[in-house]
């Protein structure tokens, strides 16, 4: 059988629609792909298409939808492609799988909208290439991260691995906030800096750290305490905030800032031996979500909640913690998987356990149940910002 007695017998089972009707329907809830290679995608698209090349369709097909009975246009510069791909999709399941007639080419001679999607460069597709082989995350995600931008509040142990991993990840802008020095004693756990940054800013040494891993990629630093004076002006525009201190009210300044600011506030703590995770987004718009006070009302007595300085932490238990948050933090900005929202994520070092709590939003909570949420309570003791 050739070429084209193997389309004809395809067009028997798979529906050829016009380019009218498929820009039609895309604004009805369908779905147009534009299943043609990167190369040929970059010169331009269909505005409303996903683009998606024939390789990797049958791969990625899931992540935009499971529903079986949804309707999809396939379109490549033809037309011919779209209907193998299209007979591929019905053998999977999808009941109203079409081939876009004439293709791309056909869509421009109608002058439908058509638009230049951003792609990553050569550099850039092989620095985060180990990425884009992740059906889930791809280079849809990867451009998202690399426009995303991600407040650390502390430069210490959870801080690190954080700045690290987020760096890594090509996030685009990363602020890092904290007025502390590097001292030696920070150097048991917080990865970030060395015995040739001891006595400068964190800031700076964590800036030049994060410079070496990846210079693309651009680096805010604050040399100041957050306080209710400046909280909003340093967190505005950031799409997320990652708590890595080991002050409580500096936490609880950070909480009424994020559901002030409807930003997700990603969590992280530790105590010798444990390590706290959580993700606090009450602005969520899927379901409602609690925030920290939920979860922890009142700060407790300062007897009750020594910090690192007076209680110790084993240097290698902010690593586990920074990497979790890390990787809720890529999670939320690439739009992949499930942040851990309405859970409080414990794991117990000694003994090698991992526990995991519902935190539920509490219909009494304070502040994030607050309708005026314009001002910010008095906080003690905010002058300190300890980094872990």
């Amino acid at each position: 059988m050739n070429v084209e007695a193997y389309l004809e017998k395809i067009k028997k089972h798979i529906p050829e629609i016009d380019v009218q009707f498929a820009f039609e329907q895309t604004s009805k809830g369908a779905i147009l792909i534009d299943i043609r290679e990167k190369d040929e995608v970059k010169q331009g698209s269909p505005e409303a298409a996903l683009q998606i090349p024939k390789g990797l369709l049958e791969m990625q097909i899931m992540n935009e939808t499971s529903n079986s009975e949804q309707h999809i246009f396939l379109l490549c510069a033809s037309g011919r492609r779209s209907l193998v791909a299209a007979s591929n999709l019905k053998a999977m399941g999808y009941e109203n799988v079409f081939s876009v007639k004439g293709g791309f080419k056909e869509w421009k001679n109608q002058v439908l909208p058509v638009t230049v999607p951003k792609m990553l460069d050569e550099d850039k597709a092989e620095r985060y290439k180990r990425h884009l082989l992740i059906p889930e995350l791809g280079e849809k995600g990867q451009l998202k991260l690399l426009e995303s931008k991600a407040l650390i509040v502390g430069a210490g142990g959870i801080g690190s691995p954080v700045a690290l991993y987020l760096a890594a990840a090509g996030v685009g802008t990363i602020g890092i906030i904290d007025n502390d020095v590097v001292d030696r004693t920070n150097l048991q756990r917080q990865i970030l800096h060395t015995e040739a940054t001891v006595n400068t800013p964190k800031v700076e040494s964590a800036k030049k750290t994060l410079r070496q891993l990846n210079s693309d990629i651009t680096i805010n630093t604050y040399n100041e305490r957050l306080t209710k004076d400046n909280v909003e002006e340093i967190m505005s525009g950031y799409d997320i905030v990652l708590d890595g201190t080991d002050n409580f009210n500096t936490r609880y300044l950070i909480n009424d800032a994020c559901v002030k600011l409807k930003i997700p506030n990603v969590h992280g703590s530790v105590f010798r031996f444990e390590g706290q995770v959580a993700v606090f987004w009450p602005a969520y718009a899927a379901e409602e979500t609690p925030c920290y006070r939920c979860l922890y009302p009142t700060p407790p007595p300062a007897e009750f909640a020594p910090s690192c300085a007076e209680a110790g932490v084993l240097g290698v238990l902010p690593g586990v913690v920074g990497v979790l948050c890390a990787t809720e933090a890529i999670k939320i900005l690439a739009e992949f998987g499930k942040p851990m929202l309405k859970k409080l994520l414990v794991y117990n070092a000694l003994d090698s356990e991992f526990f995991t709590y519902d935190i539920e939003k509490r219909p009494d909570c304070t502040y994030c149940n607050c309708d005026d949420v314009s001002h910010y309570p008095d906080y003690q003791n905010i002058d300190s910002l300890c980094a872990v």
